[in-house]
């Protein structure tokens, strides 16, 4: 692994130092793919809502595009369409593909038309666009909330990673590396990634050094004890290239499992109709995103009778609001394979920080009190 010798290696005494759960108002900055479902909308929402914790000096722009997916999703419909032809790897394919498959066919969703499976134009999208559609939704949600933070917005990388000898320069992670120059291993810059890792893989590639001064606090993928992994994690899978350097470099990592712990954030409509709907400018706004989901017609879906919608995203604030919402413990760092599946060597690897459990409740409870403070709805009924 020759892309790591170009950075420090803190010794895990610093790392434990640096992973500890923070105090007091918290110096940090946001990278998220804001467009590319609904949960990132909700999150940054809650997070502009918590500024007497957070404080935040940065919002970054992540790309983001489903087209590989869709590629998977059509490929398997061939397969499902000449069963006679299929190879194993084929029947694989399929097997993951089906049920989906099937909630588009009864849905009338013809999955090899583009517009049919992306009406809104939100989800078949190149990496750049979905950049540029992060970086439009950032500004609309603080805009919602009556938050002024355009000058501290900034459109981030327009591809992902496609070497480690080539990072993608962009504007955010120029300024990522500005604000991780400010800090220091006391007193560290939190970068709260919730999409692919493309802006802060190539800030770490374009200054090693400030892996010393950031903790990188990011949600996707399985915990690192599950080995019979299925569904692909979006976050993750995007560009691995950006997801295995996070695990190798050695920078002080916080990682937050989506499936079985933030998977744990269901949100059902008639909960966003008691405690959502109403709440301001804002609380309207996402009100509309959870009832126009861009991924319904991507996965065959119609209504929302008993279904719920999970705000992944929200992991990430919690644990820097209150860490016991998100108990977590310190692991030796696993090693990241191109499928997207964990394994472990002999030798003694980094520190990393890695999240167990999520108090469900407990966050949604404080996002939808604060909501209704902003509206001025007081916190009568919470």
């Amino acid at each position: 692994m020759e892309h790591l010798q170009q950075f420090p290696k803190p010794g895990n005494a610093q790392l434990e130092r640096m992973l500890r759960a923070p105090v007091g108002r918290i110096r940090c900055v946001i990278d998220t793919d804001t467009r590319n479902e609904i949960d990132d909308q909700f999150a940054l929402a809650w997070a502009l809502l918590s500024q007497d914790k957070l404080d935040i000096a940065g919002i970054y722009a992540a790309p983001y595009s489903f087209l590989r997916r869709w590629d998977k999703l059509r490929a398997a419909a061939r397969v499902k369409a000449n069963p006679q032809d299929a190879s194993a790897t084929d029947a694989a394919l399929l097997a993951d593909h089906r049920a989906q498959l099937e909630r588009l066919e009864q849905a009338g969703i013809d999955v090899q038309d583009r517009e049919s499976v992306d009406p809104q134009g939100l989800t078949l999208v190149e990496p750049g666009r979905g950049m540029d559609l992060s970086y439009d939704e950032i500004l609309l949600v603080a805009e919602k909330l009556g938050v002024d933070c355009a000058d501290k917005v900034y459109r981030g990388s327009d591809r992902y990673l496609e070497s480690y000898d080539q990072p993608v320069e962009s504007a955010a992670a120029r300024h990522l590396i500005e604000m991780a120059g400010a800090a220091s291993a006391e007193s560290p810059l939190y970068v709260l990634a919730i999409g692919a890792l493309t802006n802060v893989a190539s800030a770490l590639l374009l200054a090693p050094e400030i892996s010393e001064r950031i903790v990188v606090v990011w949600t996707a993928g399985y915990p690192s004890t599950v080995t019979n992994i299925r569904q692909p994690s979006f976050n993750m899978e995007q560009d691995m290239l950006a997801s295995q350097l996070l695990f190798d470099c050695g920078a002080p990592l916080v990682y937050l499992p989506g499936f079985h712990v933030g998977a744990q954030l269901g949100l059902s409509l008639p909960e966003v109709e008691a405690w959502v709907k109403g709440r301001g400018e804002i609380g309207d706004y996402l009100y509309w995103l959870y009832t126009h989901n861009p991924h319904f017609p991507l996965n065959g879906l119609t209504d929302h009778f008993a279904r719920s919608w999970i705000i992944w995203d929200l992991i990430n604030f919690a644990w820097l609001i209150e860490p016991s919402w998100a108990p977590s413990r310190l692991i030796d760092a696993p090693y990241l394979s191109a499928d997207t599946r964990w394994y472990r060597q002999a030798a003694p690897r980094h520190t990393i920080r890695e999240a167990l459990d999520i108090n469900r409740d407990a966050i949604y409870r404080d996002f939808f009190r604060k909501l209704a403070e902003a509206a001025g709805q007081g916190r009568s009924g919470y």
